[in-house]
């Protein structure tokens, strides 16, 4: 199986969980991104391509797993920081 996602990453978990808010009240997650996140994806809207298991940290990844297509996360937390995970893709 591979994923592929689009993310905001930021260091604070209450901006996170803002921004998560604004999401789900109809905000557009890659101008969020684009405005937000401190990932060089950003430039992208959040998008980081197509990825396979062992890719990703382990919570990144089992976000994605969760996830359906076009489905938004809770905020995941990393050693990066905070992200807002966005699965736009599955593939066998």
């Amino acid at each position: 199986m591979e994923w592929r996602a689009s993310h905001i990453l930021v260091k604070d978990r209450a901006q996170a969980q803002e921004l998560l808010k604004r999401i789900k009240q109809g905000a557009d997650f890659a101008s969020l991104a684009r405005e937000n996140s401190t990932c060089p994806s950003k430039s992208s809207g959040g998008d980081l391509g197509w990825f396979g298991p062992g890719k990703m940290v382990a919570s990144f990844e089992a976000a994605c797993k969760s996830l359906g297509v076009g489905s938004v996360s809770d905020v995941v937390q990393t050693q990066f920081g905070y992200h807002i995970v966005k699965v736009t893709g599955k593939r066998d």
